[in-house]
């Protein structure tokens, strides 16, 4: 797809943007957004881009920072304008959407429920973070001092791998 595609075509890959979102009913992430996007249909990267700006530059979809994510949700005017251009999008599009949606959220939710990064304040020096959230709400978040940029990986990589083991025993020895 070429963005000098004639106009229907650039239509329809912004109605699906705003089709996904009102069927999310939630805020979501860029790449999270994105990743859905490629589910449904291919779509280069940065005409992806360029449509989200256009989205919100005509005041359809918001775009705002919680905590280190930039999440995405749609207006109460993009959901007007959904129902009035939801025939531009093609039937088949709308039945992928529909049936791939709940699973790939699913998935997505599943990888974003654990998270961990480290910030370096020297080049010995890093905090560690290590998060799980759920339904884009943070509940549970521990910090870490580490002493070498191997530590802080080896922190990271342990979170991501064990945290289910992990965080039940912190909780139970924070509750004793």
């Amino acid at each position: 797809m070429k963005l000098g595609a004639d106009n229907e075509t650039l239509a329809e890959n912004k109605i699906l943007i705003l089709y996904l979102l009102s069927i999310i009913e939630k805020p979501i992430n860029n790449d999270e957004l994105y990743r859905l996007v490629l589910s449904i249909q291919d779509m280069n990267y940065f005409y992806f881009q360029q449509f989200l700006l256009d989205l919100e530059n005509n005041e359809y979809i918001i775009n705002y920072k919680k905590e280190n994510d930039f999440l995405y949700e749609i207006t109460e005017k993009g959901r007007s304008t959904l129902e009035l251009t939801i025939d531009v999008l093609p039937g088949i599009i709308k039945v992928k959407v529909d049936e791939t949606v709940k699973g790939e959220l699913r998935e997505i939710q599943n990888e974003s429920a654990v998270r961990a990064e480290f910030i370096p304040l020297s080049e010995k020096e890093f905090i560690v973070k290590c998060k799980i959230i759920e339904n884009n709400v943070m509940i549970f978040e521990i910090q870490s001092f580490a002493t070498s940029r191997e530590q802080a990986v080896k922190i990271v990589q342990n979170w991501e791998a064990n945290a289910a083991t992990i965080y039940p025993k912190v909780l139970q020895m924070l509750n004793e």
